[in-house]
């Protein structure tokens, strides 16, 4: 089933936004939405910031406030951001969390939730044709001091040939 929206933290749009890579979102999924923390944190305190500029200018990017009974468990145990994504990714069907923060996924994996990582969404891009190399991307990622295990890289590349 292809999952119809996509609930994002800062991270990796921060990191896709870097690489100028931020309009694969919306090639691949119908809908994105973040959460107001999210927002925030890329547009507001992240003025200025790498990645802001580009995010608050998508204007298919959609805001979406999570339900608070779904929100306050997720409070005590990882940041705002990804809390409100996880929880908008809970009450939204066919959605997918998008997080790159290693606690985050494993929240999102204890509750069944879909999850993509940055390089995840590079590696759909690629197999769907929107971009070539995956990469040119990841050094770019890595010169923007973004970390990535060196583990991960090795997987995604073997799984696309590079």
């Amino acid at each position: 089933m292809v999952k119809s929206a996509i609930k994002a933290d800062s991270g990796p749009l921060i990191s896709l936004a870097v690489i100028d890579q931020l309009t694969l979102l919306k090639k691949l999924y119908p809908r994105i939405i973040i959460p107001p923390a999210v927002w925030h944190e890329v547009t507001v305190k992240g003025k200025n910031l790498p990645g802001a500029e580009a995010v608050s200018q998508q204007p298919w990017i959609e805001i979406q406030t999570p339900d608070l009974k779904t929100l306050q468990p997720l409070s005590i145990i990882t940041d705002p951001g990804e809390a409100e994504a996880i929880a908008l990714a809970q009450t939204i069907k066919n959605s997918i969390v998008l997080l790159d923060d290693s606690q985050a996924r494993r929240i999102a994996e204890r509750l069944n939730l879909p999850r993509i990582g940055t390089l995840g969404v590079l590696r759909r891009a690629k197999m769907k044709g929107f971009i070539s190399e995956i990469k040119p991307m990841i050094e770019q990622l890595k010169a923007n001091r973004i970390y990535i295990s060196e583990n991960l890289i090795n997987a995604i590349l073997k799984s696309v040939d590079e």
